[in-house]
């Protein structure tokens, strides 16, 4: 990048003040929304993850950069006994955390911190979590907190995990986002100081950047972490996440060299990117879902005859015509075909308005019956136009005698309610966090889930005792065998209506270097450079 057009951006956005600019290495990102906080246990979405667990922590695993495979973080090595019941984490040493004007560390990294981490997720009666009540959908959506039986510190650089039953992705759920390893020395902190709430608006980790300030709506800024455990994968000082919510206004700020990255851009702005010399564009399969929930504990979606005639009503194809155009892929399961025990020989009801009409009137839904569909407010990975798509299903349903009411919130505030089960029905989608089947069928259709991200709090004892068994075996054709068997009751009840898989787009000016795709939808920008 041209340092002075760089820096004259910033400057004019009142990114950064005029110090030392011109031998700094700064990035600004274009993002697409506000973080909830920066404490990424208690957060579902790649938002919240990327201003928090992706920049400021680490995790004892970490997945390799652009893939699914989890390998050595906080912890250098691990060991897992025979039965599967115990792992033992070495932990790296020399490891420090940040530095910043509200807490200066006195240790390095430790057993205690990881023990701190956990155990707060584990215990609703640990102090620090009394003090400032938390919920952590993850953990407990995954069920972890009914599994893991205790956590151990045997020594400074050891901890020991013992599981109730085996869990074949255990490494791979300690690897996400919300597994962020905290201080435990800067919560004691916090709690003598009567602020522990301050853990998730003033974040203290390990990671390669460190958190400096946030304006809701606005920008999030950080530094590079000169004292980072892998220096050389920090090479940017001033790392800015700009926020906007309009994709059009993101492709502007891009090609005005605002910012030099930005994601999700909108269809109909690919073309344009694409032709830009001063800019890349890469592309990746979507490991994602775009979906729609059907919130089965309220009426009529509790009925199997409402969900399957709003289903046939649907006409994905058009969908997918008008929001995707031509980057989407038509959904029928409830994940992408990429993903290992996937279901090939399950089929779509297909559209069928006139059925759609006849299953309605069998359920005793009059004509004319209002419902609300919410739909997201900003761009995801898996769906580039929620407004749009819920106008389309608006008309389908319309066409079979529902009238869907569309409503919106803040991303947050969606998300938020949604947990709550204030919804009818909702657009949403899920990008896999881990590579493993469970991170689908059983964190998104789970009972252990109606709490979390099982937006369609839909529990069915069937389906649940499959999932649930294929957690606790560690061959993965008897794996595949049990998601196949769930995935035809998913597909039977019709808590959800799939509709596509998009392809991602990561636009960039061609000054960065070393950015990869997250499989995931993360953004990350450990090893990046701007040149």
């Amino acid at each position: 990048m041209r340092m002075s057009l760089l820096c004259k951006a910033l400057l004019t956005a009142g990114l950064l003040s005029s110090v030392s600019l011109a031998q700094a290495s700064n990035l600004v990102y274009c993002s697409e929304g506000s973080p909830g906080g920066f404490d990424p246990g208690q957060y579902t979405t790649g938002t919240d993850f990327d201003a928090a667990s992706e920049t400021i922590f680490n995790r004892l695993a970490e997945f390799e950069r652009g893939g699914t495979k989890a390998q050595p973080g906080l912890a250098t090595s691990w060991d897992i006994s025979e039965d599967g019941l115990t792992y033992t984490f070495h932990l790296r040493e020399g490891v420090k955390f940040h530095t910043t004007d509200y807490f200066k560390p006195t240790r390095e990294f430790n057993a205690d911190d990881v023990l701190f981490t956990f155990q707060r997720m584990l215990d609703r009666n640990h102090p620090f979590r009394k003090a400032y009540p938390s919920e952590f959908p993850y953990f407990t959506d995954m069920g972890l907190d009914k599994n893991i039986a205790k956590i151990e510190k045997t020594d400074e650089h050891t901890v020991v995990f013992t599981l109730n039953a085996v869990d074949a992705a255990f490494v791979q759920n300690l690897a996400m986002n919300f597994a962020a390893v905290h201080s435990a020395e800067y919560a004691d902190q916090l709690l003598k100081a009567g602020k522990a709430s301050e853990i998730n608006q003033k974040p203290i980790g390990t990671g390669p950047f460190v958190f400096s300030r946030y304006q809701k709506d606005a920008a999030i800024r950080y530094k590079g972490n000169k004292e980072y455990w892998a220096p050389d994968q920090v090479k940017i000082d001033n790392l800015i996440f700009s926020i906007n919510t309009d994709a059009s206004v993101r492709a502007q700020k891009l090609r005005a060299g605002e910012c030099q990255v930005t994601l999700n851009p909108r269809p109909a702005d690919l073309k344009g990117l694409q032709a830009d010399k001063n800019l890349n564009v890469p592309t990746a399969p979507g490991y994602n879902l775009g979906y729609i929930a059907y919130n089965v504990t309220r009426a009529p979606f509790d009925k199997l005859e409402v969900r399957q005639a709003l289903d046939m009503a649907v006409n994905k194809q058009a969908i997918i015509d008008a929001v995707y155009q031509g980057a989407g892929q038509l959904a029928v399961n409830g994940m992408p075909p990429t993903q290992w025990s996937y279901d090939e020989s399950i089929k779509d009801a297909g559209y069928n308005p006139e059925k759609a009409k006849e299953l309605l009137k069998a359920a005793g839904v009059k004509e004319g019956t209002e419902i609300t569909l919410w739909a997201m407010p900003v761009q995801r990975p898996y769906n580039p136009n929620a407004r749009l798509m819920a106008e389309m299903l608006q008309a389908d349903w319309a066409k079979v005698g529902v009238k869907a009411r569309i409503v919106s919130y803040e991303w947050g505030e969606y998300i938020k309610r949604a947990h709550a089960g204030e919804h009818d029905a909702m657009l949403i989608g899920w990008t896999g966090d881990n590579g493993d089947p469970d991170n689908w069928l059983g964190t998104l259709y789970g009972c252990a889930s109606v709490d979390g991200n099982n937006f369609s709090k839909w529990c069915n004892a069937e389906y649940d005792k499959l999932v649930v068994a294929a957690k606790r075996v560690t061959d993965q054709k008897e794996r595949t065998e049990l998601y196949k068997q769930a995935q035809v009751v998913l597909k039977r009840e019709v808590p959800i209506t799939p509709i596509a898989h998009s392809t991602v787009y990561q636009p960039m000016r061609a000054s960065v270097k070393g950015f990869q795709i997250s499989p995931f939808g993360r953004n990350s920008f450990i090893g990046v450079s701007n040149d």
